[in-house]
């Protein structure tokens, strides 16, 4: 089942208070990005944000039982599934983004969104 448009402005419309957010299609699903940095995955409407310490810390703070690492795909690395109902957190998931974004290096070759 592909990503729905709906879901990837909901979840672009919770995170624009990170910064320069965007999200770009990708193989029939979104790749998300904040300020260069692909830092999460929209595969069939779920959000999946990449692994990184200080998500972990940040997560142990906020659940006594942290949400799941999945694969968004078959043979991707595991990403943190992010629930509809944290989805719905503007400021908690704007967070997670800011920490997630901090961490992760700038790519390689500048990506175009």
């Amino acid at each position: 089942m592909a990503t729905q448009q709906r879901t990837v402005d909901f979840i672009l419309d919770q995170i624009r208070a990170a910064g320069g957010i965007s999200a770009r299609k990708m193989f029939g699903e979104y790749g998300l990005f904040c300020e260069g940095k692909m830092v999460a995955l929209i595969c069939d409407d779920q959000l999946f944000v990449k692994p990184t310490l200080a998500r972990r810390s940040f997560l142990e703070e906020t659940f006594e039982q942290p949400p799941v690492e999945q694969s968004p795909y078959p043979g991707a690395k595991p990403c943190l599934l992010i629930a509809g109902d944290c989805c719905e957190d503007h400021p908690w998931l704007t967070q997670l983004i800011r920490l997630t974004t901090a961490e992760l290096p700038l790519p390689a070759k500048p990506v175009r969104t």
